[in-house]
């Protein structure tokens, strides 16, 4: 796990002068970028109010490259996340785990109205585990994975809001790892048994989905060195209880400290009716409830970042 975080620093870092040497060929392209690097490090020895050491790091990269010819517009996205954290001789675990690309292409209608199509890609690094239990894997690299692809009109009235309405839309969960195909993780069919439990057909790798899709993105300065941004994506699945619409909001401040040094505030909330939250109410080892829960995740993060 250190070396994931290791290598991903590594080449963030070399991001920079790659994007430096490269001169822009075209007006009508905007680049931008942001490359961060968050560490906080607790070392005691003898404290006497107690307390016990930790690390934690995080690495992020965000990339966009939007193109306007006033007829046609192209905006394409990047946005990856990996972060650890270690208590004492505990293993580390993961705190942030992100990968989501996306390119959209519009051709002007009217007003501000655009002839749209989107294509998406989520999906996260490494595994993830039931912690405090480390042994019942979760989640994996493309398992869960969401390809989207989504036929609509964008509407774009400034360079700091869009929003892309899509009523024919589909998406494709793919589980790339057996045994959560088997348990029937994110929606796939699961395997079947017989009645002494050996295995009769493997679960689906994958699960076929067609809806309607709604994309809000808003990014502003609200305040000198302070950034705003926000993203709604919201997803209604025609052919399955199209009442249970899949949420995913992210919302991020960023406030600039000096030309090396960024504060961030980040959270994001997920609803998912095909991902089935396990809930231990006691810690007995023994779940209790089981079933789609609203997630939530915060971070804050002071480190250095550079933009380009």
């Amino acid at each position: 796990m250190k070396r994931n975080l290791i290598a991903a620093i590594a080449i963030l870092l070399a991001v920079p002068s790659l994007a430096q040497d490269a001169a822009p060929v075209d007006t009508s392209w905007k680049r931008s970028g942001l490359v961060g690097i968050n560490f906080t490090q607790v070392n005691l020895s003898n404290w006497a109010a107690g307390g016990e050491n930790s690390f934690a790091g995080m690495a992020m990269f965000k990339y966009a490259a939007n193109y306007n010819d006033g007829k046609n517009t192209w905006d394409n996205m990047i946005d990856l996340a990996y972060g650890l954290t270690q208590k004492g001789d505990e293993s580390p675990i993961k705190s942030d785990d992100k990968i989501d690309l996306s390119t959209k292409y519009g051709r002007y209608a009217f007003k501000h109205w655009y002839y749209s199509a989107l294509l998406g890609f989520k999906s996260q690094f490494t595994a993830g585990y039931n912690y405090p239990n480390d042994s019942v894997e979760i989640s994996n690299f493309m398992a869960p994975a969401y390809i989207t692809l989504a036929l609509g009109m964008d509407y774009k009235p400034s360079d700091a809001f869009t929003m892309l309405v899509a009523p024919l839309t589909g998406r494709i969960i793919l589980v790339n790892d057996q045994n959560l195909a088997d348990a029937g993780a994110f929606g796939v069919d699961p395997a079947q048994f017989d009645l002494l439990g050996n295995k009769i057909s493997d679960g689906e790798n994958l699960r076929y989905e067609f809806g309607a899709f709604l994309k809000a993105e808003y990014k502003k300065d609200i305040l000198e060195n302070v950034n705003f941004s926000t993203k709604l994506e919201l997803f209604s699945n025609y052919i399955d209880e199209p009442q249970n619409v899949d949420v995913n909001w992210e919302t991020a401040f960023s406030m600039k400290v000096n030309k090396y040094i960024t504060a961030t505030l980040s959270t994001q909330l997920i609803y998912d009716d095909n991902t089935i939250i396990n809930i231990d109410k006691n810690d007995d080892g023994i779940i209790d409830e089981s079933g789609p829960r609203t997630q939530f995740k915060e971070v804050l993060g002071i480190g250095l970042a550079y933009k380009f």
